[in-house]
């Protein structure tokens, strides 16, 4: 046995494979399906949506608390996974999953503060009222492209060390490698509001990349996690 076997925990290899697949739907929940129900063009449409839907909204926040605890798990495991490939590099794929962790936390703060001005707020006047929880949904959209950042440098993080192991097929560091440029340009075009037709289809396959890895990769640890492979 490699090193890199003698010290591969099976058993949280399943934990880590559950925990991306349980990421991927509430994230896709909370991120994806929540806002288009909520958040409007405008500051009145958001806040009646938002008033009109408030279980819904409690599920997304419900589902973003999620995220972040499940994050923090799975940044613990697949440190103590891949350390022995690369302590430096582990740790640097940590470091830059703990960022994203941090944001995603500040940007759950912008998300919840129009629920809390519409409902416990007083005294403010109603354009006021409507323009700040606004302001909040963009910040929050916003949010997300800083924490991609660091998403993507974890992401070639992982997917260097899955290249340098002798566990997971190289196939899947490949694709976790390559599709992490599609969550850096995304993330700076949008930060530096650049909008480029090159650029944006350049990120658009990037992403489709990543995902498809990044499911396939939480797949085969949940399914094959205390199974050795050679090199693919």
């Amino acid at each position: 046995m490699t090193q890199s076997t003698q010290h591969w925990d099976a058993k949280a290899a399943r934990t880590a494979g559950g925990l991306y697949l349980a990421i991927a739907v509430c994230g896709g929940f909370s991120i994806g399906y929540v806002p288009m129900h909520i958040v409007g063009g405008d500051g009145a449409t958001s806040s009646a949506n938002l008033l009109a839907n408030q279980g819904l909204f409690r599920l997304g926040v419900l589902a973003d608390s999620a995220v972040i605890l499940f994050e923090l798990t799975i940044t613990a495991i697949l440190y103590q996974m891949f350390r022995r490939v690369g302590p430096k590099m582990a740790m640097t794929a940590l470091i830059a999953r703990a960022g994203m962790i941090t944001v995603m936390g500040i940007n759950l703060l912008f998300w919840v503060m129009p629920y809390f001005l519409l409902t416990q707020a007083a005294g403010w006047d109603t354009a006021q009222l409507h323009a700040m929880v606004q302001f909040c949904f963009e910040a929050h959209a916003m949010g997300v492209f800083v924490w991609q950042l660091f998403f993507g440098a974890h992401l070639l993080a992982l997917g260097w060390l899955i290249l340098k192991s002798d566990v997971v097929p190289h196939i899947l560091g490949r694709g976790l490698f390559i599709g992490a440029f599609g969550y850096l340009i995304q993330g700076v075009a949008k930060l530096t509001f650049i909008d480029v037709a090159a650029i944006n289809y350049t990120f658009i396959v990037l992403l489709v990349i990543v995902s498809v890895s990044e499911i396939s990769f939480g797949l085969w640890l949940l399914i094959r996690g205390g199974r050795f492979t050679s090199k693919t």
